[in-house]
């Protein structure tokens, strides 16, 4: 399927973009070519596909999901001008 000047005028007009007289042949081939570039991988036998979730074959391997650094939002509070409930108050900016 190729589409002609008119089809690509209409979903430029629908995309809201303008595109100037001298580019809209060149936009016509791209486009015309890719349609026929889906349309090939659409007619590609895929039954015996067997669906993966990972292109590799293997395991990641992950951490432990274990807490390491340690709690010291006491400290950095202690050098905040002002805290309120465990939050930092700050000037207010926009009136």
């Amino acid at each position: 399927m190729s589409l002609t000047r008119e089809d690509v005028e209409k979903i430029a007009w629908l995309a809201r973009l303008e595109i100037a007289d001298d580019e809209m042949s060149g936009f016509v081939t791209t486009l015309s070519n890719i349609i026929e570039f889906v349309e090939q991988l659409s007619a590609a036998p895929t039954d015996d596909v067997i669906p993966m979730a990972h292109p590799l074959d293997m395991s990641q391997r992950l951490r432990a999901d274990e807490v390491t650094e340690t709690d010291e939002r006491d400290r950095f509070q202690g050098n905040a001008p002002a805290v309120e409930a465990g939050l930092y108050l700050v000037p207010r900016v926009i009136e």
